[in-house]
């Protein structure tokens, strides 16, 4: 086609003419159903605003007969924008995330799906304050529980009367949704569930409604389809007669929300619902170099559930991505100062981002560039020390270490909640100087003066406190000692990993309450709340246990604290999760963490498949360069722990990377010997220069490697890779002994 058609805008003009071959043959497409598989920084954004355009200034298309849908408000409008900026008339086509087009349908559909036109959208603590006075006399955290899995139900179109199994084993669990869905009727309102599940049962139970939207509606438009759940495919469904022209974008290998409803299959089986389907590849790459594009490739080509395709991109050269086998995770901070130390480039805001499964795995990077002076932001989430659960830990901490501490105290006396409200504290602290201060002792002045319950309540709570106080005795450690502790801390390893303040800090955890706590409101929200507390107890093992080592922990707490991150716009560094990642683009990415039970965390298929196309969608925000570190060991519950390097690094094909090891003999080189296998086989005596004498279990290929799993002699089990570990060996005798050691 000519792109000077009179008639078209020169904007308009201007964009098709920059097209490339996949895109411009996704905008003319008209024909048939379309699906575009559109790759990581393939430019779908461009090809969606352009294909509305399109239809409005060269097919005739009236603005108000074009549906495009998206998933987040800030997507929605920037697509809204660059239509508008493309054809005249443009921003009167429909552009909305799914529930906003929910909600317009039902509230112009009101009387026929019975509601009020003025209904009210309830939230999340909504649901659970409605499900609390169905049943006044259960707790908070247990409604909340059945109202995610009431939104989770309705993200597949369940109603009560269906079989929830795969939803909730809990038996319960029908009863209470049909009590909870009757009482929401009632009132006349709706919660986000029903955004997307009343108006299917709407389109599907009423010809006349389904009818005129149907026909109001001639070009149906889907972005980041790989998201969509099984209500928002019936919709789409739903909406689509003969004559709807229906085009979904969407890259099934970036489909990682499988965690809140997302269900690959919809992309994946779209050629088969929709009969006639074109499919249409964006694969050229506008972000990346060619190694990581290969490697990203490489990596999400193992996936048995795709559709496939191969980016590329014209952009020259570009360094192969790196992995880097480190000792442990003070080694991989310690590496990621080094690089961002190091960067020759121009020094611009965000030029570096670390990559980590969890948002707990952030804290040790955050200490290290606050004490650096390292300008940095964190993406999706607070400083590790702001977060709620790590704040409610160390008021406890503080409260310990100083009775006195009255900001503490308030924040945890009642936290789990324990039936001590604010006036009965008020009641407490009238005692406090007649207790010289000291909390502790006020509060036992005051227990006659609350009622029985709180009194018995509080005894408990004191209780706990004077069993870790008696556990925790005074610093007896002579000044060599000290020097002692003080080298080690100094190198971020613990003397002696049995005897440090983890173990205290553990205790508490688990004597009030709070990981309990923190543990169900993970199970309702999906959070790490309780990883988050793992990792306090990580840094907590590099103190003695005692209480001048408590001192010290709440000291280094309070001047990370309070230590300036630097401005958005200064940053150096991003620190983020992997999920978080999605949409965002650095210069350089460092993705860290990568052992296995970390990333990734389970063997299920499923999962394996979507952790896959999570490390896909990492590797891909790079522009220029992308490390991948592995560690050796990794603190666990203040304790180390021996891993296996993720068994993704042994997927990559040896020519695509480079592998460092600071203890080994640096980069892989060449490819695997075929008799390496035969020299590390099953009872083959070894030595390691940390662990001692040993015997190997097994050997398996790792990518271009052999990877070797050795048990030692104190019971612990290791995976090394020979070629690059020079500290592992073997030793004469020993062979096919039948496991002396074990």
């Amino acid at each position: 086609m000519d792109h000077n058609t009179p008639g078209l805008t020169a904007p308009l003009q201007r964009a098709l003419a920059g097209l490339n071959p996949g895109q411009r043959e996704a905008v003319l497409h008209q024909s048939s159903p379309l699906l575009i598989l559109a790759g990581a920084g393939s430019g779908k954004t461009r090809v969606i605003t352009v294909k509305i355009a399109y239809q409005i200034e060269a097919l005739g298309y009236d603005p108000r007969s074009i549906l495009a849908v998206t998933f987040t408000n800030k997507a929605a409008g920037e697509m809204r924008e660059r239509a508008a900026g493309l054809a005249r008339g443009a921003g009167e086509a429909m552009i909305r995330t799914f529930h906003s087009f929910g909600a317009w349908m039902l509230r112009r559909n009101a009387d026929a799906a019975g509601l009020p036109r003025g209904f009210s959208i309830y939230d999340d603590a909504d649901s659970v304050s409605l499900l609390h006075s169905l049943y006044p006399e259960r707790k908070r955290q247990d409604l909340a529980r059945y109202s995610q899995a009431i939104s989770r139900a309705k993200d597949y179109c369940l109603t009560p009367g269906d079989d929830l199994s795969r939803i909730s084993e809990a038996p319960e669990l029908p009863q209470v949704y049909a009590a909870y869905q009757k009482r929401l009727e009632e009132i006349g309102n709706v919660d986000f569930g029903d955004l997307i599940m009343r108006p299917v049962q709407l389109l599907e139970s009423d010809p006349a409604v389904a009818g005129r939207l149907q026909g109001r509606f001639r070009s149906i438009l889907v972005d980041e389809y790989q998201d969509s759940n099984v209500a928002q495919y019936r919709l789409l469904r739903a909406l689509c007669d003969r004559t709807t022209f229906v085009c979904v974008v969407g890259d099934d290998d970036q489909s990682i929300y499988r965690f809140r409803g997302a269900e690959v299959q919809n992309i994946l089986s779209f050629p088969e619902i929709f009969p006639g389907t074109r499919v249409v590849k964006l694969e050229q790459n506008y972000r990346s170099t060619a190694p990581i594009l290969d490697l990203a490739g490489a990596v999400v080509a193992r996936n048995e559930g795709r559709l496939g395709k191969e980016l590329f991109t014209e952009r020259p050269g570009g360094t192969l991505p790196r992995i880097v086998l480190l000792g442990d995770q003070d080694e991989e901070v310690a590496r990621v100062i080094q690089e961002v130390r190091t960067d020759r480039r121009e020094n611009r805001p965000g030029i570096t981002a670390v990559l980590y499964r969890t948002n707990a795995q952030s804290r040790p990077f955050e200490t290290a560039l606050l004490r650096e002076g390292i300008p940095y932001r964190i993406v999706g989430s607070l400083r590790f020390y702001d977060r709620e659960e790590v704040k409610d830990a160390v008021a406890f901490l503080r409260f310990l270490a100083n009775p006195r501490d009255e900001v503490g105290f308030r924040r945890i006396v009642n936290k789990p909640a324990r039936g001590i409200g604010a006036k009965t504290v008020e009641r407490l602290l009238l005692h406090r100087a007649a207790a010289g201060g000291d909390l502790r002792r006020a509060c036992e002045y005051g227990l006659g003066e609350i009622s029985r319950k709180a009194a018995a309540s509080l005894k408990e709570f004191l209780q706990v406190f004077d069993d870790l106080d008696s556990a925790l005795p005074e610093d007896s450690r002579d000044q060599d000692a000290a020097r002692d502790q003080d080298a080690a801390r100094s190198r971020s390893v613990p003397p002696e990993e049995e005897k440090t303040l983890a173990a205290l800090v553990e205790q508490l955890l688990d004597r009030s309450g709070l990981s309990r706590y923190h543990q169900e409101q993970d199970e309702v929200a999906g959070s790490q709340k309780l990883q988050n507390l793992e990792e306090l107890v990580n840094a907590a093992a590099l103190y003695p246990p005692s209480r001048e080592g408590l001192v010290e922990f709440l000291e280094a707490i309070e001047l990370d604290s309070s230590r300036d991150q630097g401005s958005a716009e200064d940053a150096r560094v991003v620190l983020i999760t992997m999920h978080n990642t999605k949409g965002l683009e650095f210069e350089r990415v460092i993705i860290t963490g990568l052992e296995e039970g970390l990333f990734p965390r389970k063997d299920d298929p499923r999962e394996l498949e979507e952790e896959r196309r999570l490390f896909y969608v990492a590797i891909t925000r790079a522009h220029q360069e992308v490390t991948l570190t592995s560690c050796r060991r990794r603190r666990l519950h203040g304790r180390f722990l021996d891993l296996m390097p993720s068994r993704f690094l042994g997927e990559i094909p040896p020519e695509l990377v480079q592998v460092e090891s600071p203890h080994g003999e640096g980069a892989l080189q060449g490819g695997r010997s075929s008799g390496a296998g035969q020299a590390w086989q099953r009872g083959t005596a070894v030595y390691h220069d940390d662990y001692g004498s040993g015997v190997v279990l097994r050997v398996r290929e790792a990518g271009a490697e052999w990877c070797v799993e050795v048990r030692f002699e104190t019971g612990m089990t290791g995976q090394f890779f020979p070629a690059y570990d020079s500290s592992l060996e073997r030793i004469s005798g020993g062979e096919d002994s039948g496991g002396a050691f074990w």
